[in-house]
């Protein structure tokens, strides 16, 4: 079939914004209780609410939250783990009002909390028929809030907000009651420390009332940090810990600590939210975890007595989310041309099942490109890793003298990192003409703590040089046209967005989603998890306000003169909009093409189906004015000052 030739850009393709938001959901903290999986389903068509799943044997899938209510807690402001499940009751944190809720099966759910104190990443302590939570309690200080671990009555009111076990660090997460039910076990960290910083994980003796005594550190801090606790059946400690440089399995027992596993491998995660999960204990003597290498992931089995590994062959590229009770395993995962799902794996039988798809959508995979690895030269005689997809479109070709437009993508965090699980708004790109480049930039996780380290006391500088080589190292390539390259990111990522347009002049337009334009206000005004952050990244604060002006987009901005677009939730408590708002203004002023959109009832990330699609059609449209092509899109038009 004879393809048309087109300017890339302009290519009509199949993999609509409508597309994209009608048919995706969120799949994450999956919950295996006797023989059934639980789940968190967000959706976008639902302005983002998130609701709890169940799937049984017979392969019914029932949703057991009521439309009114939408589960996730804002511990951390980020949340994570909002729910429990105890036989047929399940527990949850809901949104609105941040009260916990008790929902038995054929009731309708009742608080048990009678404040918005926020609370997760909860444990059914059975002997004791309590739930031991992380508490958060914004109420009791006037510097910030206080972060406990505490125990509920699973029956309510709990009107003093739950019984203190653990107090004294900034954080506290993952309470984990060993089977006898004598110890348990929780990480901390405090100011200035991010959990993948120096995460501490200690272990406390449990009487029989329940109260926590002789608690002691067991491994983290002091350049290490510890990720996910759990016990084996026998009573010793499973932790992965990076004191080798990279995310690997300990055991503690009878106050010893053997190294499992030695391997160049990550088998944690920045810990982001809480009660995030990569590995579970099948037995004394075994484990299933997902590890990453060279920004995939994999799943392995391991033998506890021996440290061997067993990789076990998938499709998948990206793994997250694991559970299990007795046989069962069940996880999330996805590759770039297979979308997210949640699975079933029977370790009897070996057998996988799919249990539910992020997307209902069908796409010929003639308009699915899978990206190549690619790692080129950086700044300081370093090296810089990302994921390159190429223009793909069954009927289109780009004319033979021109070569496509590149966006230059990147991860928020900073401490993260990009996949390569199907990433649809990429291939929205790739499929209308555009290349992109996925950076994982010096900071991003995956490839050891010294590659994660690189960015202390560097943010707004390694990470803007790894996008900026990049970029360039595919136009020297001849793969991209030079004149016409974009950067684009949200959150962190908008800030080198803007970093990268203040800074460099290397791109020709940006587009930054509740991205960092001042960062002196991001360290006064952001929320208590992220509130020392930027001491590691720029500089501690107020000591280092000259460097915070240096590298704060809003203090240059008459060193912007690349065409931008902003988008901001107006509700936004991590980034406040008038970081926007702010560099919109002074653009705007200067003379610089700028267009700025804000929505109502949008917080730190989009999650609302109209508004996302919103965004990428509006980038579309802003591209097409800047780059000089038509979209075959019909899309509503956004104003641009100085140019329209």
């Amino acid at each position: 079939m004879t393809k048309t030739i087109a300017p890339y850009g302009s290519w009509k393709s199949p993999i609509t914004s409508d597309l994209i938001v009608s048919g995706t959901i969120g799949l994450s903290d999956v919950v295996v209780s006797g023989d059934n999986i639980y789940w968190i389903e967000s959706r976008p068509s639902e302005r983002g609410r998130r609701s709890i799943q169940r799937w049984s044997p017979d392969g019914v899938i029932v949703e057991l939250t009521p439309p009114n209510f939408n589960v996730r807690t804002r511990v951390h402001e980020y949340g994570g783990a909002s729910y429990e499940v105890v036989g047929e009751t399940v527990y949850f944190q809901n949104y609105a009002d941040q009260l916990l809720y008790r929902h038995d099966s054929g009731s309708d759910p009742r608080p048990i909390t009678t404040s918005g104190i926020f609370y997760g990443d909860f444990r059914y302590d059975a002997g004791r028929d309590r739930l031991v939570s992380i508490q958060e309690d914004h109420g009791v200080s006037d510097i910030e809030a206080i972060n406990t671990l505490v125990s509920l009555n699973p029956s309510g009111p709990n009107a003093d907000g739950g019984a203190n076990l653990v107090s004294g660090a900034d954080f506290l997460t993952n309470p984990r009651l060993s089977p006898d039910g004598r110890k348990m076990a929780w990480l901390e960290w405090s100011h200035p420390n991010m959990p993948w910083d120096a995460a501490e994980v200690w272990v406390g003796d449990v009487d029989a009332e329940g109260t926590i005594h002789n608690g002691r550190h067991i491994a983290g801090g002091n350049g290490s940090s510890v990720f996910q606790p759990e016990w084996t059946p026998g009573g010793a400690l499973i932790f992965v810990d990076d004191r080798t440089g990279w995310w690997n399995f300990y055991r503690y027992q009878d106050g010893t600590i053997t190294h499992l596993i030695d391997m160049e491998a990550e088998f944690g995660r920045p810990l982001w939210v809480v009660g995030m999960s990569t590995y579970v204990v099948i037995s004394d003597e075994r484990l299933i975890g997902a590890y990453s290498q060279n920004g995939s992931w994999y799943i392995g089995d391991i033998n506890l007595a021996t440290g061997e590994l067993t990789t076990v062959p998938t499709p998948f590229t990206d793994v997250s989310s694991i559970a299990a009770e007795g046989n069962i395993v069940a996880f999330v995962a996805g590759s770039a041309t297979q979308p997210t799902g949640l699975y079933r794996h029977d370790l009897t039988t070996g057998e996988t099942t799919l249990i539910k798809s992020s997307s209902t959508i069908s796409i010929d995979p003639d308009y699915l490109i899978e990206p190549t690895t690619v790692t080129f030269p950086t700044s300081d005689d370093q090296v810089a890793h990302g994921f390159l997809y190429l223009p793909r479109n069954k009927d289109f070709t780009g004319p033979e003298d021109e070569l496509p437009p590149l966006i230059v993508s990147s991860h928020g965090g900073p401490t993260s990192a990009a996949n390569t699980s199907m990433e649809l708004r990429f291939q929205f790109w790739t499929s209308r003409g555009f290349a992109v480049l996925d950076v994982n930039y010096r900071g991003s996780t995956g490839y050891g703590r010294p590659y994660r380290d690189a960015l202390q006391d560097t943010w707004g500088i390694y990470d803007v040089d790894d996008c900026v080589y990049g970029a360039q190292f595919l136009v020297e390539q001849g793969i991209v046209d030079g004149d016409r390259l974009a950067v684009r990111g949200g959150s962190a990522s908008g800030y080198l967005t803007l970093a990268a347009l203040t800074f460099r002049d290397t791109f020709d337009a940006g587009c930054a989603l509740y991205g960092i334009s001042d960062l002196e206000i991001m360290a006064l005004e952001t929320h208590k998890f992220e509130s020392r952050y930027l001491d590691g990244l720029i500089a501690p604060y107020p000591e280092g306000i000259e460097i915070y002006k240096e590298r704060s987009p809003l203090y240059h901005i008459d060193q912007i003169n690349a065409p931008l677009i902003l988008f901001h939730g107006l509700e936004d408590k991590v980034v406040p909009p008038n970081q926007s708002e702010l560099i919109y203004e002074a653009l705007k002023k200067k003379g610089v093409p700028v267009a700025i959109v804000l929505y109502e009832g949008e917080q730190h990330g989009f999650r609302q189906a109209a508004n996302i699609k919103r965004t990428l059609d509006g980038e579309l449209y802003f591209y097409g004015r800047i780059f000089g092509f038509e979209p075959a899109d019909q899309i509503d038009p956004i104003p641009i000052a100085n140019l329209d």
